[in-house]
């Protein structure tokens, strides 16, 4: 065996299989998915490396982490999990009737602070309504929200459906349209609040 290892640094080698005797041993090695564990084992007298993830040992080492890890970077995770987040929360809320006095749900910050609503003060309700199969009620508890439901749908199906597609997809909003949607919600506080 030359002086130069199976990864072209010269010099010994601590996990050189010669130096722990005939057989192979188990070693750490860096690899772009991570620290992992690989079997170095000599044949004909060269290093021959296999991954350990294909033993039984290797399997275990590598173990559910490594999963959990790629599972929660996959495109997928946020829409399904935001999903899973919209499903328990209208599960809580149908049975908490947030328009009788009492119930333990929070309040806005901004109308507890201020005592004026806010652009979206009333989704609560207006979602309460909309699980109850009341629509003209949810349109009376926040009207510009109830009417930009379907757009937030739309963006919401296209956020899933790309990242089950294994893509991330982020909606691109413009200067102009940016400005356009904060100056209708500040002209949607102030004549909520003039009523």
């Amino acid at each position: 065996m030359s002086d130069r290892n199976s990864y072209g640094d010269s010099g010994p080698r601590r996990d050189d299989p010669q130096s722990h005797g005939p057989g192979a041993a188990l070693v750490p090695v860096r690899s772009p998915r991570g620290v992992h564990a690989v079997t170095r084992q000599v044949e004909h007298g060269r290093p021959r490396l296999r991954d350990a993830a294909m033993t039984t040992a290797g399997a275990r080492e590598a173990g559910g982490a490594g999963i959990v890890r790629r599972a929660a970077g996959h495109p997928a995770a946020a829409p399904l999990g935001a999903l899973a987040a919209a499903l328990a929360g209208s599960l809580v809320l149908y049975g908490t009737d947030p328009h009788q006095p009492g119930h333990w749900l929070p309040r806005c910050p901004f109308n507890w602070a201020t005592g004026l609503l806010c652009p979206v003060c009333g989704a609560t309700r207006m979602a309460y309504d909309l699980l109850h199969a009341d629509p003209v009620r949810a349109f009376h508890d926040n009207a510009l929200l109830l009417l930009c439901t379907p757009f937030l749908l739309v963006v919401a199906g296209r956020w899933a459906a790309a990242g089950l597609r294994g893509r991330r997809w982020r909606p691109v909003l413009g200067a102009r349209a940016s400005y356009a949607v904060g100056a209708v919600l500040v002209a949607w506080a102030v004549l909520r609040n003039l009523r």
